[in-house]
């Protein structure tokens, strides 16, 4: 087999641009998902609208912003308030299509614990920053993707505190509970794709990346992996790469 021509932080990359469409307004953090964003910006959703947490709306990116807060994010931008007019105008009104999280565990249901690791939140055996904005963009936006490093520990069964609800217990638990809007509608991780069953909301392989196979992906998970039916995680064609390389992030300091 030839050596993949592109970095794994490159495919996932184009894995979540591909999940933004164009004309949807997009909740972005630092890092992958300002990324993927700008790169669906200058490929197939050219309309899309990127808003940042610091409270930038609408922002015209010529350069990479090293953080939602760097002053980069203001260019252009039809908004530039702060965090609580943009979750209190544009999240928590439904206006928001598309939010990115990550976690440190991530369960069969997409339930996102970033806050700490140990049966009791009291006396934990790792403690993390905790929510930010998480939780509101889980909650409050259309759909969610969720970027995860994939190890067995960091996908458990369940996660030992919910700090931003996926689906909860599968099923119509989320409505239930009073979440009428979202969920998460796809995990990218380092070794594959994951969506959800539209019925269970229960999490299953969609696709594995080049050089892995559903089952190593499935051992590498903490619970039982649905792979019926996974393929080969589609690769950046040329120009998606060039844009990225050349135009997105030309001094790698994200892609490295």
């Amino acid at each position: 087999m030839a050596a993949p021509t592109y970095t794994l932080t490159e495919l996932m990359t184009v894995a979540a641009a591909r999940e933004i469409a164009d004309g949807e307004i997009v909740f972005a953090g630092t890092g992958l998902p300002m990324l993927a964003t700008m790169l669906a910006q200058r490929t197939h959703a050219p309309r899309c609208c990127i808003i940042f947490e610091a409270g930038t709306v609408a922002s015209q990116l010529a350069h990479l912003p090293m953080s939602v807060g760097d002053p980069r994010v203001m260019r252009g931008a039809a908004t530039a308030a702060g965090l609580q007019e943009v979750f209190s105008f544009v999240l928590q009104a439904g206006r928001v299509d598309v939010g990115f999280l990550s976690g440190a565990q991530v369960d069969r249901f997409g339930n996102i614990n970033s806050t700490a690791i140990g049966a009791d939140p009291c006396h934990p055996q790792v403690r993390f920053s905790g929510s930010g904005g998480a939780c509101d963009i889980a909650c409050l936006a259309r759909r969610t993707v969720i970027i995860a490093q994939h190890e067995k520990r960091r996908f458990p069964e369940r996660v030992d505190y919910v700090t931003s609800p996926g689906w909860l217990q599968g099923g119509e638990s989320r409505r239930q509970a009073g979440l009428v809007r979202g969920g998460p509608s796809v995990v990218v991780t380092t070794r594959g794709v994951m969506r959800f069953r539209a019925d269970t909301h229960e999490i299953y392989l969609a696709s594995y990346h080049l050089g892995l196979s559903p089952a190593a992906v499935a051992g590498e998970t903490g619970f039982p992996l649905d792979i019926d039916g996974a393929e080969e995680t589609p690769i950046p064609t040329p120009d998606e790469l060039r844009i990225l390389r050349e135009v997105v992030d030309p001094e790698r300091i994200f892609l490295k």
